[in-house]
């Protein structure tokens, strides 16, 4: 008769911990898929690329994940909200300290230092160009990762309209571009440095035209 094997650790020996096991799995998903579309573009990076560069099986990653653009998206989320982590921030914060040119200064200055950390810069360089040639990757890209930081900024210039340091009419969903739109094509498009003089001459400037008159 054959002995079956007991499904109890032995003594003295802890249990495998499945949470961890996975913990480690997800993380080599992650930093496979940041990888990999560095260095070979989003269009040439697949699942089965990124399962054989994280080790782990193609299943485990349909698991957790249903096409690959859910997965850098995930991993890129994860980059940004260690980064500002790192920085000691909080992720999705706004500060608000009554000083409206001060706390978009700030924000900025924070959005320089993630565009010009060498892990953050590759892939999101990867994903925006592969956004603008695929319209669903776009929208997604908007939507997951844009969009919660774009609202922040709408929220703390309607805080600042009722405060009357904006006027009433502008419309703060435009007048962010402002803000974002002039760094965002300077850094994609390598039309010039990306520095905190450039961000606050940006704030400076174009507060002279939201400003009360």
């Amino acid at each position: 008769m054959a002995v079956q094997k007991s499904t109890q650790p032995a003594p003295g020996k802890p249990a495998p911990d499945s949470t961890r096991r996975s913990e480690k799995s997800r993380r080599a998903i992650y930093d496979a898929a940041l990888a990999l579309v560095v260095e070979a573009g989003y269009a040439k990076t697949t699942i089965e690329g990124i399962a054989a560069r994280a080790g782990v099986g193609k299943q485990t990653i349909y698991r957790w994940w249903s096409s690959k653009a859910d997965v850098l998206m995930e991993a890129f989320l994860d980059l940004a909200e260690q980064s500002v982590e790192e920085a000691g921030s909080t992720p999705y914060a706004f500060p608000d300290t009554g000083d409206l040119a001060a706390d978009l200064k700030g924000v900025l200055r924070a959005t320089v230092d993630e565009l010009r950390d060498p892990r953050f810069e590759a892939p999101s360089r990867a994903l925006a160009a592969e956004g603008v040639v695929n319209e669903q990757l776009g929208r997604e890209l908007v939507a997951k990762l844009m969009q919660p930081s774009l609202d922040l900024y709408i929220a703390r210039l309607r805080a600042a309209q009722e405060a009357g340091q904006v006027r009433p009419e502008i419309d703060p969903r435009i007048a962010l571009e402002l803000f974002v739109s002039p760094l965002a094509q300077r850094w994609l498009q390598h039309t010039g440095p990306i520095s905190y003089e450039y961000t606050d001459t940006l704030v400076d400037y174009a507060l002279q035209g939201l400003a009360p008159r």
